[in-house]
């Protein structure tokens, strides 16, 4: 018998590699030629899977058996049996085209295990949660290896093969899950019940690992095959020490069983022993009563038969009282009969408005509650907003004081400014004055000097006569002099009183900006003041409302009732009744999932049922449709004052 490997066929050639038994016990790889013409290829590849599978198991089992402990995620035949597993669940499965790109993952038909086995519900939800999962094929890469620590990975897939119409969604009709060769592949996986697996799945990167099958792990030469040998032989007194142990622990456990069994056999021997006792005591009492009921009897049945005679003549007269009374008994308890059935039909009808009453009642009950968590958030949302009036009144009152100072202030620089507006008047003046004296002193130094040349002229003639003159003339030049320089110093105490008036002039020009400045900000502190004030009136105008709505909470609790009397009325529709979403009336399937809306009971499919709201049943929110979400909003807004 020849054992071909899947992904050594060659389609040039009619050559392919098979694994062919030698005498050793081994296996050697040879080339055998054969016609592929007349084998489909995906029988071909079906059988090399097969065949592949075979061989990792057989050799898992083998080498879990010679290690002789729990397998590690890091044992390579355990890594190589998933990789063979992954490419078995691989073939021929079908290509699901979505919006972005091609998806073609073994997760959908390991996921619809858990409808088929209610069992594997845990491992998906565990696989679901694990946090470092990113792909589908991630996802069934876990599963796998939590089925085999489960050693339940037979059951599941034996499941998911007898269900061929399912498994017809995600495989094609040649497939091996779908063909012979996977119930066979089931079957070799029953053997993988006797090793035990310890794999860490959290810390394991499943997504981007790389399904890569290792031939050289079953090509085997002659020292491996007497390793081989050794290893079997081990393993055969290995099992035998553990089968002994496990004889020696059975029959030590049916010793202590058989002993306790003895001790109870001898208590209960006991306890029979004197409960026969009291009964040979009990059968000589009954014995003696006997006697004495039997002489009773007679006595008794002499009595009997006498007044038996006595009463047969009653009985007849009686009978027929009885017949006559039997007639009217019959018509009263045809009428006692129609009284009780239409008492017992009231009796259902009061006990269904029971029920109503007190389903309306717990209803009523919750609405209530949240009626008075509305009234507690508004309270505390009115003693809020007083808090907040008191901080604008104070912000109010701060902004009024710095105002009044702002005004005084500008009062005080106004003065200020009226005074040195004075004090420049004045010194304009003075200046003046003084420009009018130099050009004065101006003219009479011209006049002075040209009486001088003259006095000159006049001295060469008459220089005796007039050298008294010149002398007080030239006391009169010095004192002019003595003037002239008294007066350019004044002037320029003068312009430096002039410089220091325009410095202060400037300053004053300053603080003059900075006080325009300051009655803009002061202007805009009005606006904000004003504004502050359209809100408090706003916020007292809400808070009117407030109360205004805290009143009609009342009528509000009343369109809840009428609302819950509505919807009693409704019926919450059954799965197995719907086919068709009742909206867009889209088949439902395991991409396009049922759901109920929680307010008219019907199904409908996720994208005509992805809203939440509220309802009075409920105060959370809940799945609701597209209808009865419109619905309930117009209702909502049509509530609103």
């Amino acid at each position: 018998m020849t054992f071909q490997v899947w992904g050594w066929r060659r389609e040039d050639a009619s050559q392919v590699l098979a694994w062919v038994p030698d005498a050793e016990g081994g296996r050697r790889g040879v080339l055998t030629r054969r016609s592929l013409a007349t084998k489909d290829p995906t029988a071909v590849e079906r059988a090399n899977l097969l065949n592949m599978a075979k061989l990792s198991i057989k050799g898992l089992i083998e080498s879990a058996l010679s290690f002789g402990r729990t397998l590690d995620s890091d044992y390579p035949p355990l890594q190589q049996f998933f990789v063979v597993m992954e490419h078995c669940l691989k073939h021929g499965l079908k290509v699901r085209k979505s919006f972005l790109s091609y998806n073609k993952t073994i997760w959908g038909p390991l996921e619809l295990v858990e409808k088929l086995y209610p069992e594997a519900e845990e491992i998906g939800a565990s696989v679901r949660d694990l946090p470092g999962l990113k792909t589908p094929l991630g996802r069934a890469r876990a599963w796998l290896r939590l089925a085999l620590m489960q050693k339940k990975m037979a059951d599941y897939l034996r499941c998911l093969i007898i269900q061929r119409d399912l498994l017809s969604e995600f495989y094609e009709y040649h497939a091996l899950m779908m063909e012979e060769e996977g119930a066979v592949i089931v079957g070799l996986l029953v053997g993988l019940n006797v090793i035990d697996a310890n794999l860490c799945v959290k810390g394991e990167d499943l997504d981007s690992q790389v399904g890569v099958i290792d031939f050289s792990m079953y090509l085997k030469n002659e020292e491996d095959i007497g390793n081989k040998e050794r290893n079997v032989q081990i393993a055969a007194i290995l099992d035998q020490k553990n089968y002994v142990e496990e004889l020696n622990r059975q029959l030590n456990s049916t010793v202590s069983s058989l002993h306790s069994r003895v001790d109870s056999l001898e208590k209960s021997n006991t306890k029979l022993i004197e409960e026969l006792a009291i009964a040979k005591n009990n059968i000589i009492k009954l014995q003696e009563e006997n006697h004495q009921l039997r002489s009773e009897n007679k006595l008794i049945l002499m009595k009997t038969q006498q007044h038996l005679e006595v009463t047969k003549v009653d009985v007849e007269t009686e009978l027929q009282t009885y017949k006559h009374s039997r007639q009217g008994l019959d018509e009263m308890y045809n009428e006692a009969r129609r009284q009780l059935r239409d008492e017992s039909q009231l009796r259902q009808d009061v006990e269904n408005e029971l029920a109503v009453q007190v389903s309306m009642k717990h209803e009523i009950e919750l609405a209530m509650k949240l009626l008075e968590k509305d009234i507690h958030e508004k309270q505390d949302t009115l003693i809020g907003l007083r808090q907040q009036l008191e901080e604008v009144k104070a912000i109010n009152i701060e902004m009024y004081q710095k105002l009044q100072g702002s005004e005084d202030g500008l009062k005080e620089k106004n003065e200020i400014i009226a005074r040195l507006e004075e004090k420049t008047n004045k010194i304009t003046a003075a200046m003046r004055q003084l420009e009018q004296r130099l050009q004065q002193a101006e003219k009479a130094q011209m006049e002075a000097e040209d009486e001088d040349e003259k006095y000159l002229q006049e001295c060469l003639s008459k220089s005796d006569s007039l050298q008294k003159q010149i002398s007080q003339k030239e006391k009169q030049l010095v004192q002019l002099e003595t003037d002239l320089k008294i007066e350019k110093e004044w002037r320029q105490t003068l312009q430096e009183d002039l410089q220091k008036e325009k410095d202060a002039l400037s300053h004053l020009r300053n603080e003059t900006q900075q006080i325009v400045s300051l009655k803009k900000e002061f202007l805009n502190l009005q606006d904000e003041n004003q504004q502050l004030k359209k809100i408090y009136h706003e916020q007292e105008q809400a808070l009117q409302e407030l109360g205004n709505k805290l009143s009609e909470s009342k009528l509000k609790i009343e369109d809840i009732k009428e609302a819950n009397k509505a919807l009693q009325g409704l019926v919450w529709l059954k799965d197995k009744e719907a086919t068709h979403c009742k909206l867009c009336e889209k088949e439902f399937s395991l991409s396009k999932r049922k759901h109920h809306c929680r307010n008219c009971g019907e199904i409908f499919c996720n994208a005509c049922s992805d809203n939440e709201l509220p309802l009075p049943s409920s105060p959370k929110p809940v799945r609701v449709c597209d209808s009865c979400h419109a619905l309930l909003i117009q209702r909502c807004s049509s509530n609103l004052p």
